[in-house]
């Protein structure tokens, strides 16, 4: 009986320790874009020489559109914990119901985004027709 005790106790205690483990590591964090600055920094970090002059931000905060003085486009969405870049070279990928823009990339593996950029959701998906591509869903 003693041991099945101490084996409770063990496993109880473990499971803490796992717990408490993950969330020093930050493991399932629900992370959001806060702020455009952040949005900016993201995009900074992820492509060097991109400088964004223009920004719509996810209204829940799970990605970006930013453009640069160059004309070029980024596509920053979550992945896991953390967020992935990606310089939209096409408008093939885009698709605009209302206030919501579905976008993606050449490619596969980048998936697809649904972004509800509010008011913004129009003039970024006709902006994004100099990108060139076929229009396709």
């Amino acid at each position: 009986m003693l041991g099945q005790v101490l084996q409770l106790a063990g496993s109880i205690a473990a499971v803490l320790l796992l717990g408490l483990l993950c969330s020093k590591l930050r493991l399932g964090a629900d992370v959001r874009i806060g702020s455009e600055a952040e949005a900016r920094q993201l995009a900074r970090d992820a492509l060097c020489g991109f400088e964004p002059i223009d920004l719509a931000l996810d209204r829940a905060g799970i990605g970006a559109l930013l453009r640069d003085g160059q004309g070029r486009v980024m596509l920053l969405r979550r992945h896991g914990a953390h967020f992935a870049a990606r310089e939209l070279d096409s408008h093939a990928f885009a698709r605009l119901d209302r206030n919501f823009l579905t976008l993606g990339t050449s490619e596969s593996q980048f998936g697809r985004v649904t972004l509800d950029l509010g008011e913004k959701a129009q003039s970024w998906a006709s902006s994004l027709r100099h990108l060139g591509g076929s229009a396709s869903a």
